[in-house]
């Protein structure tokens, strides 16, 4: 019974990926951040040529200077960066595995791979340098 059971739970988080997939495509979507959990990022991370993962919590300040920009960034760039938000103090283990000490860090991935990782706040003009330049 287990073997079906863990199947039918197989095609459900198959399904569930999907339709996030789906929807971070879809223009109305794509426009803002997706929520990141420790369970998604895996996933979220290989299903897009370029993702921004904003590592961030509720109490930092700089965190929440940053969430209009980050908001702005995924307006503009919709259907070619993919914008993430991971709350840190809700997901330990991907801070845990990145090593992430402050934030807000930004992780960016081309092709599932981590090509850079940005620490602290800064003016948008700033961190949009350092991420387009890996739009292709």
């Amino acid at each position: 019974m287990g073997g079906e059971e863990d199947k039918e739970l197989e095609r459900i988080r198959q399904r569930k990926i999907e339709e996030l997939v789906r929807k971070s495509r879809m223009e109305n979507s794509v426009n803002e951040p997706i929520e990141i959990t420790d369970q998604n990022f895996s996933d979220i991370v290989r299903s897009r040529r370029l993702v921004v993962i904003d590592c961030w919590a509720p109490w930092c300040a700089p965190c929440r200077m940053m969430a209009p920009v980050i908001d702005e960034l995924a307006r503009e760039y919709a259907g070619k960066i993919l914008f993430g938000k991971l709350n840190v103090d809700e997901n330990p283990r991907v801070p845990a595995e990145y090593q992430i000490m402050s934030i807000p860090t930004f992780l960016i991935f081309k092709n599932g791979i981590l090509v850079e990782r940005i620490v602290g706040a800064m003016p948008k003009k700033l961190l949009e340098q350092r991420i387009i330049k890996y739009i292709e």
